[in-house]
């Protein structure tokens, strides 16, 4: 039987993979576009489209796979580890993004913003850093696939799933590239991410962004080069935004 003619696992097969991690390849150039976890036939449903997701992701995603099926292709599954408790799978999932950068997933595994690939010299500058001590309202925001493309500021303040009453609160934002703090802003006015509001950026539907200013040397001084406390860096969460306080 040809991989592209599986479309679905045996009942009996998918009772024995629990939690798997996998892989769409694109048969085209060998390439991985995309790494998920999940239970019974989820690795298939991309394929059919039957996973509802938002954003870009789907729009990315999606777009590969209608592009290698034009092209007279079928996508490529690999599952890369099965057998394992949702636990497990949220790391090696995490692992496999880092491991393959371009890739579609929108956002990063749970665990890779604060716990994933690092030079030897980022781990000593994080886990030496001393602990932040918020007094202010401070978002947190996880700048880590942006940060090398764009200024600080614009990779901090655009476009993000965020409740705008929460966000409004806020007396500081805060960038954070693995778990450090790296840049500091106030926030003047939170908008819908579109390009009328942010003049050069595509709309992002459902998220917002901010028009702000970079904090004062005060506040900076507070927060910079400190690292985002042990309380905050969850595992399992693959959120990009936490908060300093209840919400």
């Amino acid at each position: 039987m040809n991989q592209s003619d599986v479309e679905s696992f045996p009942e009996e097969v998918a009772k024995q993979l629990k939690t798997y991690v996998y892989r769409l390849i694109d048969p085209r150039n060998g390439e991985t576009f995309y790494v998920g976890k999940g239970k019974g036939n989820r690795v298939f449903a991309h394929i059919h489209a039957e996973v509802a997701q938002e954003g870009d992701e789907i729009n990315n995603k999606l777009r590969r796979i209608r592009e290698i099926r034009l092209a007279g292709f079928e996508v490529a599954h690999v599952i890369h580890r099965h057998g394992m408790d949702e636990k497990t799978a949220f790391e090696v999932e995490a692992a496999l993004i880092d491991a393959y950068p371009g890739i579609t997933n929108i956002a990063g595994g749970a665990g890779t913003s604060e716990y994933g690939a690092m030079h030897a010299k980022e781990i000593i500058r994080r886990y030496s850093a001393e602990p932040a001590v918020f007094r202010h309202k401070a978002i947190m925001i996880s700048i880590n696939r942006s940060s090398a493309e764009t200024s600080l500021y614009e990779a901090t303040r655009y476009a993000w799933r965020i409740n705008k009453s929460n966000a409004n609160q806020a007396e500081v934002i805060l960038s954070t590239v693995r778990g450090l703090i790296v840049g500091a802003f106030v926030a003047e006015k939170w908008l819908a991410a579109t390009a009328v509001n942010f003049p050069g950026r595509e709309d992002v539907p459902g998220r917002l962004g901010f028009i702000g200013h970079e904090a004062s040397d005060e506040i900076k001084t507070l927060y910079i080069d400190k690292r985002v406390p042990n309380e905050y860096r969850k595992r399992g969460s693959a959120s990009p935004i936490k908060y300093s306080w209840k919400v």
